[in-house]
């Protein structure tokens, strides 16, 4: 396929194709066998609308904590009306310096009105911006979708659960700053 220009220059398209990484090519175990969460504090940060799918993600990111051997007491759960709330009460919980991680969860489903667009692109900015403001590793695990049934899909067991992909993250991310920037856990830090 060729590509032109208002001055007769042409391009030529190099042909190839992209396709995604299968779930099974991207390593998960081995990914999952680098990295421990021992020694490093996690807080979840959970709405309550949409409750039966984020108890879902909840049980699944608490399950790749104590997967990757996060102590007993190194994980704090908070709850919020909903997901537009995630980010204020997951920049309290990382300015408290009592966390090296935040995990943010929800469910949003899109309605008949605009709703579904205003509260997902806040809940993203506003998690976001938390982020950069702290320096904390924030987690988007949030689910955006269109029904129910593929809200429901991504609340699976472990792969198939945004709750656990998000808190996998959270330990890798928590395991690349210290190896890289030398950042201590909090709770050593704490001492």
């Amino acid at each position: 396929m060729a590509f032109g220009n208002s001055r007769g220059a042409n391009y030529t398209q190099i042909g190839f194709q992209i396709r995604p990484l299968r779930r099974d090519e991207t390593d998960s175990k081995a990914v999952a066998a680098a990295f421990s969460a021992a020694g490093f504090r996690f807080a979840i940060v959970a709405s309550r609308w949409n409750d039966q799918i984020v108890s879902r993600l909840i049980d699944g990111a608490q399950d790749a904590l104590r997967q990757q051997d996060a102590d007993q007491n190194a994980v704090k759960l908070f709850r919020v009306p909903g997901s537009f709330e995630l980010a204020l009460c997951a920049l309290k919980a990382a300015e408290s310096k009592k966390f090296d991680a935040v995990i943010c969860l929800g469910v949003i489903i899109r309605g008949d009105t605009p709703h579904f667009e205003y509260v997902a692109a806040e809940t993203a900015r506003g998690i976001n911006e938390a982020g950069l403001k702290t320096g904390v590793p924030i987690m988007f695990g949030v689910i955006t979708a269109n029904t129910v049934d593929q809200a429901r899909a991504r609340a699976g067991d472990k792969q198939d659960n945004k709750g656990y992909e998000a808190a996998m993250a959270a330990i890798e991310v928590v395991n690349l700053y210290r190896k890289e920037f030398g950042s201590e856990p909090r709770a050593a830090a704490r001492g």
